[in-house]
């Protein structure tokens, strides 16, 4: 897909579509945010602060950062993977919330219950991840009929990986969604691995645009290293859906910088499955380092503002860390609380 148009402005410079610079900055900050804030997730599990399983983001920021702010939050809803924190992030939860959520601590934004895989804020239209994979997809059908039977213009954002794709009942959900003419927009997020099997060696029909339609949903493949592409096409995909009510299939390559989770090897992402030379073409085209060099290049950042950015994020994060480590756990006796509604 083409890159964005980059035009000038008198007011210290617009990208493509009435993106203006304090925008951009809080898009590149958002970015940052959630990469320092995933590597520290690793340095805390190590050191037992965290149980269960875990799941960075290193790579796909640009994809929750290049929609999030477009979103009528907490009208829209969000679903997601079990990938999670920076959706958790980027739809404006606490990192404390988040960090104490990951450290099982009842400040957390599930109480301390839900962990990892199960960040969730419906107060702020996000809907949680999910430990299922797939799982989100049938839920996004029940809430795009919803938000389709109140007559609003909202929309579901439901994201979903590239292995999911293979599941039955997402078929079926999409199916139906297509039927009924729902207002979901779907990420699947392309990372290339499901797990640490190659899309090429998981499904004998790799175009998955080419699946949504034939669901009745229509799509298009876009560049999910480039935040400010991304965005230009979520922006037509959200604009689309709110008109006509119809679900809208975005298949967003994108690539994960370290393993599939803690079990993974995380300090060398491209071990086991990947080779080297595969890892190092992606990582050169990293959404951020990406995103600061346009804005450089246009004069709206500089190192200097980049490395204050980067000292607030850092600052940031390890007042979430603080935070989490002195919040107290859940009480036993809460065990049941939250169980049914």
């Amino acid at each position: 897909m083409a890159k964005t148009a980059i035009k000038g402005s008198s007011e210290g410079g617009i990208l493509g579509n009435g993106v203006g610079k304090d925008d951009l900055i809080s898009m590149y900050r958002l970015m940052v945010l959630i990469r320092r804030f995933e590597e520290s997730t690793y340095r805390k599990y190590r050191e037992g602060k965290m149980g269960g399983y875990l799941h960075r983001y290193d790579g796909q920021e640009a994809l929750v950062a290049g929609i999030f702010p477009l979103l009528d939050l907490p009208g829209d809803k969000i679903l997601c993977t079990y990938r999670d924190h920076a959706h958790a992030l980027a739809s404006g939860t606490d990192p404390k919330a988040v960090m104490a959520e990951l450290m099982g601590r009842a400040t957390g934004c599930a109480l301390g219950k839900g962990g990892s895989m199960h960040l969730i804020e419906p107060d702020r239209g996000f809907l949680g991840g999910d430990g299922i994979v797939g799982g989100p997809v049938p839920i996004s059908m029940g809430v795009g009929w919803a938000l389709k039977y109140k007559g609003t213009r909202n929309v579901c954002v439901c994201y979903f990986g590239d292995g999911a794709m293979n599941q039955g009942g997402v078929h079926e959900a999409l199916n139906m969604v297509g039927l009924y003419k729902l207002p979901v927009l779907y990420i699947l997020e392309n990372n290339q691995y499901a797990m640490g099997t190659a899309v090429s060696r998981s499904t004998g029909q790799p175009d998955f645009v080419q699946k949504a339609k034939a669901h009745g949903i229509d799509g298009e493949r876009v560049d999910g290293m480039d935040v400010l592409t991304f965005r230009d096409v979520a922006r037509r995909a959200l604009d689309r859906i709110r008109n006509t009510s119809e679900a809208y299939f975005l298949e967003v390559t994108t690539y994960r910088f370290v393993g599939h989770g803690i079990g993974d090897d995380n300090t060398q992402g491209y071990k086991f499955y990947r080779s080297e030379e595969e890892f190092q073409e992606w990582v050169k085209r990293d959404p951020i380092g990406k995103l600061f060099s346009v804005l450089e290049s246009r004069g709206l950042m500089t190192k200097a503002d980049a490395d204050r950015i980067e000292a607030d994020v850092r600052h940031t994060v390890d007042d979430a860390i603080a935070f989490a480590e002195s919040s107290p756990e859940p009480p036993l006796d809460s065990l049941y609380e939250n169980v049914y509604s």
